[in-house]
């Protein structure tokens, strides 16, 4: 699931915010409870890593799911998991809490050396442009205050389906997979008045 909402497109005091909600799509959501979705995906087979990660870029947020294709159970669920991260992520406060201990922590453990130079560098190189401020870890200013409410803010602005994108690869029925797709991403509503990333 590619959403074209990254960093570059957080306003003054968000920096950050598209990652903290990439990982709290992990943390519970509509038709599955914290750990749920990761446990239910590894006994299938699946490991949190290799078949079933995110990442947030400047421009992007995309979520990794892979799943064994020969079982239609298997493939509903995963279109489940895909409705749930694209308008179901339920941002439970203590949720909330828990995850920016973690989005800090790993703030923290890029600071090195090639940290500080990009700090000097991406003001130069990319000068006059939104990508030089908004590295996609975010600001610590913004990771130690965010509440709950200024992550829904985003999500609701951001995850809409006109910003997003499905990729299916793999030994299916396209028709059956674009079926799925229909059913499922097809329930999530259209914006009233769509968000447009900054040029």
């Amino acid at each position: 699931l590619v959403v074209k909402a990254g960093s570059v497109v957080e306003e003054e005091g968000q920096q950050g915010l598209a990652h903290v909600i990439e990982h709290m799509a992990f943390n519970g959501t509509a038709h599955f409870a914290k750990q749920e979705l990761v446990d239910y995906l590894e006994s299938i087979g699946m490991r949190f890593g290799p078949d079933l990660n995110a990442y947030t870029g400047f421009d992007e947020t995309v979520y990794l799911l892979q799943v064994p294709t020969d079982s239609a159970g298997v493939m509903e669920q995963a279109f489940q998991i895909l409705q749930d991260w694209a308008g179901g992520v339920s941002f439970a406060p203590e949720e909330v809490d828990l995850e920016r201990g973690v989005v800090i922590e790993e703030w923290r453990g890029n600071r090195g050396a090639e940290a500080r130079l990009l700090d000097r560098q991406l003001p130069v190189i990319l000068k006059d442009s939104r990508y030089a401020s908004r590295l996609p870890i975010g600001e610590k200013a913004v990771l130690d205050t965010f509440g709950r409410e200024g992550l829904l803010r985003f999500y609701q602005r951001w995850y809409r389906p006109e910003l997003m994108a499905l990729v299916a690869v793999g030994d299916f029925d396209p028709l059956q997979v674009e079926e799925l797709i229909r059913t499922y991403l097809g329930q999530l509503p259209a914006s009233a008045t769509p968000a447009s990333p900054p040029s």
